[in-house]
């Protein structure tokens, strides 16, 4: 666990000043709902884990509304290897067969979600862990996959799913009472069958039926970068085509700009990609006024 940064160096004044910097934001977003989607080293580095925790607690303690939805890939990689059965991935999503669907409720719904609810609470918040089957929450059914290169063809994934509606009541109740909802991307079908659900694709998907302020998506990098490796700053639907089709956008970024932009299209009023690896990115974003990550914008 990481320790509270000295600063009493800082000067009272200039600690005040911080602080009267950040009003204009939190009085901009009190009240408002925020789908964070955590993945990647956030996840992972001990000492990113609990910036991220204090983060959500302190946007909570001003009036904000956080949401989280997590992954956990490397989570249920590791599990599967422990298990001597080797993840396999088509144009970006993991083929769940029904052994890896145990795998990967287990790791979601179990290890990675209570591992996050007892971080957000050990900083001071309260946090209730949620699947789709909670409230009823996320009703999905089989993906159907078409061939990137080949749209009449497709792929079988398994039991990968695609969301046919979700019911936010037993979020905004949890919001109401002052919880803050830790969810998996995990759905349930006509059958009561489990389905291994994007991220991406649900915080995206959640964040539109909650008509959030803002989507935050954590990842590995420092947003969006063209082939040079420079950061695009801003995205437009015909420029992340144009990137898809060169190949600058690839693999498992596919879902999360589609998912973003569908968010972005549909009402949410601003969808962001950033670096989850940099301390204290949330509050970077959303208390600050530098452009920080990739902002996906609808036109």
């Amino acid at each position: 666990m990481s320790t509270a940064p000295d600063i009493t160096s800082v000067a009272p004044r200039d600690r005040a000043e911080i602080l009267a910097q950040a009003l204009p934001y939190i009085r901009r977003y009190h009240g408002k709902t925020m789908v964070i989607k955590y993945g990647g080293n956030a996840m992972t580095d001990p000492s990113l884990q609990q910036d991220f925790a204090e983060d959500v607690v302190l946007l909570k303690l001003v009036g904000i509304n956080p949401v989280v939805v997590h992954g956990g890939g490397p989570q249920i990689e590791t599990l599967l290897k422990r298990l001597g059965k080797k993840g396999e991935f088509i144009q970006g999503m993991r083929v769940t067969d029904a052994e890896t669907m145990e795998v990967v409720e287990w790791v979601l719904a179990g290890e990675v979600q209570q591992d996050i609810v007892g971080l957000i609470n050990q900083a001071g918040g309260k946090a209730v862990g949620l699947t789709g089957r909670d409230g009823a929450m996320i009703r999905a059914r089989k993906l159907r996959m078409a061939d990137q290169a080949d749209p009449s063809r497709e792929h079988d994934v398994g039991q990968v799913g695609d969301i046919v509606g979700i019911d936010p009541a037993v979020v905004k109740a949890l919001q109401d009472d002052q919880f803050i909802p830790v969810v998996s991307p995990i759905g349930f079908g006509e059958q009561n069958e489990s389905y291994n659900i994007n991220a991406d694709v649900v915080a995206a998907k959640l964040a539109t039926v909650l008509q959030a302020e803002k989507l935050l998506m954590l990842t590995n990098i420092r947003g969006v970068l063209d082939k040079d490796m420079q950061l695009l700053t801003e995205l437009t639907p015909r420029r992340i085509d144009e990137l898809v089709a060169d190949g600058t956008i690839s693999g498992g970024m596919i879902p999360k700009i589609a998912g973003a932009l569908d968010a972005a299209k549909s009402g949410v009023n601003a969808v962001h990609i950033i670096d989850g690896r940099v301390p204290h990115a949330l509050l970077l974003e959303v208390l600050g006024n530098e452009p920080f990550g990739t902002m996906i914008r609808s036109h």
